[in-house]
């Protein structure tokens, strides 16, 4: 697959064949992806917790909100939920700024899933004080994002916008997700 082709494939997607288990070995090769990434100053201060056993997936996914611009869908429903998250941690003991490890990180495992056959979606808006307790997190951790997997079962589909547009993303009456993207003629400023 040409890279331009794998980050177009690699979409937020938020339904999933609840059949389809992500293992163990799955998400320790994804996790690893994140070990070799660049890092602020190489502090590498990113640290994980991999789940997949299904009765605490079940238990994480209330706390996650899903999809803020699709104000009247509640997020996917039994059986199109992920079986799979990589709960990811900021270490304090290490530094107190992660913001760009973290984005990183977070977009090399994507790929990554998008490889092997998988989807994911990034997941920053969730209850941290519940998540922390759920999963016995020291204070000495923050909890960063939550990125849920799993195989995905819904097209989603890049629509070119003009700076005009809105950035909104929508489902269409087909139940295709579309989300508008800005051209490169909008973002490349100038050539000097």
């Amino acid at each position: 697959m040409k890279f331009r082709d794998l980050v177009t494939k690699c979409r937020s997607y938020r339904r999933f064949d609840g059949n389809f288990l992500v293992t163990e070995e799955t998400l320790r090769e994804l996790v690893e992806l994140a070990c070799y990434v660049p890092s602020a100053r190489n502090l590498q201060p990113l640290k994980y917790i991999a789940v997949c056993d299904p009765s605490v997936v079940a238990e994480i996914y209330p706390c996650l909100a899903w999809a803020g611009y699709l104000a009247d869908w509640p997020g996917p429903v039994d059986g199109e939920r992920p079986t799979a998250f990589i709960v990811m941690l900021g270490d304090f003991g290490i530094t107190k700024d992660f913001a760009c490890d973290s984005g990183i990180a977070a977009q090399t495992i994507l790929l990554g899933a998008t490889v092997s056959g998988l989807g994911g979606c990034i997941i920053g808006a969730f209850q941290r004080k519940q998540i922390r307790e759920l999963l016995k997190i020291p204070e000495s951790f923050s909890p960063l994002m939550v990125i849920a997997l799993g195989k995905p079962v819904e097209t989603v589909v890049i629509d070119q916008m003009s700076n005009n547009d809105s950035v909104r993303y929508v489902r269409d009456a087909n139940d295709i997700h579309h989300v508008p993207k800005r051209v490169i003629d909008d973002v490349l400023l100038n050539f000097i």
